[in-house]
């Protein structure tokens, strides 16, 4: 039937020349889901994969990630210690397009058995650190996004902003985030390459071992907390050192705050949460963004909690970070 793995089979013979397709399978829902997905079997024993945007979201996700591993050219990936995909060919279908490219075998990353398996949660932390450590040159090379400090942290400030206007935001995490906003020495990094989009799914292991690792549509420079944020999703502290302890160890960015951006980032995934059932106008999205967000309030006030500011940082005034953000910009425009 139109849509199935026979037919993106079909297609990938157009998307590449010579192809010789023995075999196929569908790859993750048939019915459900952003992609249309198929791997493919060929004649030299190589497998492929073939995928189908069956949205423009999904369209936009798919041709960012096609530039972003464009761009990843034989020298980089030699200092990767997992596999990325490749670009094969592509072929038009309907107002879209399908993308080949080599399929990554391994299975999906279970947060939940993070705990039991440190020596996993170690290989994360490597593989984050081997990312950030390539080369910055060849981001810009590529027309790829490169993000200074400021204008990081001018992103940060806009979506608490905005989320600060729903009037859904509870007052101990708006002071909670503006005061990190406020301190200078939190901001105080040197942007590194980034994967700019993990997560969970990102990740794909052959036993205790990163062995691939997918979703590269936010290929940037930027700020190396972000990749690491994910990680606290799972609420176990645990975790979150074996990978920084590995992620360090293996020449990782070593800046003093670095923990303390990652909590906010984390943090601020609720508000970002927040804005998208605004979006949506969804009722149920909102309920459970404030839900989360009354939880976070319960974490941050327990005596455990870790602070997301120094001992003694230096502050601003909201109204001084947002003049210092504006002169920035001037001068970065």
């Amino acid at each position: 039937m139109a849509g199935s793995h026979f037919t993106l089979a079909a297609l990938a013979t157009t998307a590449v020349p010579d192809l010789v397709v023995t075999g196929t399978r569908t790859l993750g829902s048939a019915a459900s889901g952003d992609y249309e997905s198929a791997v493919l079997r060929t004649d030299d024993d190589m497998h492929l994969t073939i995928r189908r945007p069956r949205n423009q979201r999904a369209e936009a996700r798919q041709s960012a990630d096609l530039v972003a591993i464009r761009a990843l050219s034989t020298g980089i990936r030699a200092r990767l210690p997992f596999i990325v995909p490749e670009y094969r060919g592509q072929a038009p279908i309907g107002s879209t397009r399908a993308i080949v490219t080599t399929y990554v075998p391994g299975e999906r990353l279970d947060v939940r058995s993070l705990p039991s398996h440190p020596e996993l949660a170690a290989s994360i932390g490597r593989a984050v650190a081997a990312v950030h450590s390539l080369p910055t040159s060849f981001v810009s090379d590529a027309g790829l996004p490169s993000l200074t400090p400021f204008e990081i942290l001018r992103s940060a400030v806009s979506l608490m902003d905005r989320a600060v206007a729903t009037a859904l935001v509870p007052a101990a995490l708006q002071e909670r985030w503006e005061g990190a906003a406020r301190d200078q020495q939190l901001w105080q990094f040197a942007p590194t390459v980034v994967h700019g989009g993990l997560g969970p799914e990102s990740f794909l292991a052959d036993g205790d071992t990163v062995c691939g690792l997918l979703g590269w549509g936010e290929l940037r420079l930027g700020d190396p907390a972000k990749d690491l944020a994910w990680v606290l999703g799972g609420h176990d502290t645990a975790v979150f050192d074996t990978v920084l302890a590995a992620y360090t160890a293996n020449g990782g960015a070593r800046d003093r705050q670095l923990t303390q951006r990652a909590r906010l980032y984390h943090e601020l995934e609720t508000a970002q949460w927040l804005l998208h059932g605004v979006q949506v106008k969804s009722t149920e999205v909102v309920d459970d963004a404030v839900a989360m967000m009354h939880r976070l309030v319960d974490q941050v006030h327990s005596p455990s909690a870790a602070p997301l500011q120094g001992v003694s940082p230096e502050t601003m005034e909201i109204g001084e970070v947002e003049q210092f953000l504006s002169s920035t910009e001037r001068r970065h425009g």
